[in-house]
């Protein structure tokens, strides 16, 4: 049975987190191998105080296209598919992969190529939305249209639908959830170093939050507590089986 859930506070909170389980990963001599995988527009984390190499993966090439020209943070740039990509006989040390499991069809052959390119004793960081939570299920239930429109009107996102912009059609793996998470890290080596909740669309005081909120007990309340309504994302830092990762 799993534990209860921790939640984080806000996003510096785990922010710094990940950076402080990063940073330990490093042995103070060879630089760490980061794999950003689906790396979007921008790297959110600051790991000054160690070296490393990024390499950025992402199947959308116009975003990855505004991340190699504007950000200029990445060591490497490749435009892939995570299902199948290969960057040969190397191995990385962390793969950093946010909020993108939800939009491959087959997200655990994705999670299977993650664990064939990590090195052992390196770091798996998963984030993703809990597809069974009441934002995961109102997001498998509606058309993608209405995911357009929320993250427009909203979350008050302008660019939302356009070419290299979110959402992104989703899928929802059976993986894509706690159950699956820890299966996966049962069948193949994995222990849970951290695992925390996050509540991204409950974020204000206003009348619009206050209206959603009311929404998301109702319908929790109706599915008699499967669907948690007080967190729709997780995040996870998980250690892979086996020596250091140097």
């Amino acid at each position: 049975m799993m534990t209860e859930l921790k939640i984080f506070a806000d996003n510096d909170q785990e922010i710094r987190l990940l950076e402080k389980r990063i940073t330990e990963l490093y042995d103070g001599k060879t630089e760490l191998v980061i794999l950003e995988a689906g790396c979007g527009r921008k790297w959110v984390l600051n790991l000054s105080e160690i070296k490393y190499k990024l390499i950025g993966v992402d199947l959308d090439a116009e975003a990855l296209s505004s991340r190699v020209n504007n950000e200029k943070d990445l060591d490497e740039a490749i435009v892939a598919d995570l299902q199948n990509f290969d960057i040969g006989r190397r191995q990385v040390d962390v793969i950093y992969n946010s909020f993108v499991l939800e939009h491959i069809e087959n997200a655990d052959k994705m999670l299977e190529n993650f664990d064939r390119l990590l090195s052992a004793g390196g770091l798996l960081i998963l984030k993703f939305p809990d597809r069974n939570t009441v934002f995961g299920f109102i997001t498998r239930v509606t058309p993608f249209w209405v995911h357009v429109l929320f993250k427009k009107y909203i979350q008050g996102l302008k660019e939302a639908g356009k070419p290299g912009f979110a959402p992104y059609p989703t899928y929802y793996h059976p993986i894509v959830s706690r159950e699956g998470i820890h299966e996966f890290c049962k069948s193949h080596g994995y222990s849970i170093k951290e695992e925390y909740g996050f509540c991204g669309y409950l974020r204000g005081k206003g009348v619009k939050t206050k209206l959603i909120r009311v929404v998301a007990i109702l319908i929790s309340a109706g599915s008699l507590g499967k669907l948690p309504w007080k967190y729709n994302n997780l995040t996870y830092v998980l250690s892979k089986t086996g020596s250091s990762a140097k």
